[in-house]
């Protein structure tokens, strides 16, 4: 195990420790207990990843074996543009990891993967409360 940080694209064997961190950042956007997302769509989300026939991505920010944090993008066309684009869906990172460049690495890693496929255009949003991540 390395204590350096690594980014790389999910496997079938993270499920649980993705589940943790998918759990964390839907409860930060309001979505746990009585408003928490229905399994099904926990369990579709994570089928996307590896279905070569959908546009969904996944990847996650590893340091020592524990996953820190990780971000769902999506390629998708554009009736502005002939290539297609990247939408950033979902970025989190653990608490402890907040400072540390964990999220700014996942978001190099989503322009880095974009752009080897031929993609120029990245694009996010964030809720007007999320100073920290503006």
């Amino acid at each position: 195990m390395s204590d350096q940080l690594v980014i790389r694209c999910v496997s079938k064997d993270d499920f649980p420790e993705w589940l943790t961190l998918w759990e964390g950042y839907n409860k930060f956007y309001g979505r746990h207990g009585e408003t928490a997302l229905d399994p099904e769509i926990t369990r579709s989300t994570w089928a996307r990843f590896f279905d070569e026939h959908e546009p969904m991505q996944a990847m996650v920010a590893e340091r020592s074996g524990k996953l820190l944090g990780l971000v769902h993008f999506i390629y998708h066309r554009s009736t502005i543009q002939i290539k297609p684009a990247c939408y950033l869906q979902d970025l989190f990172t653990v608490d402890h990891a907040r400072g540390m460049g964990v999220g700014r690495a996942l978001i190099n890693a989503v322009y880095d993967t974009a752009k080897a496929v031929g993609i120029q255009r990245v694009y996010w949003q964030t809720q007007e409360t999320n100073t920290i991540a503006m």
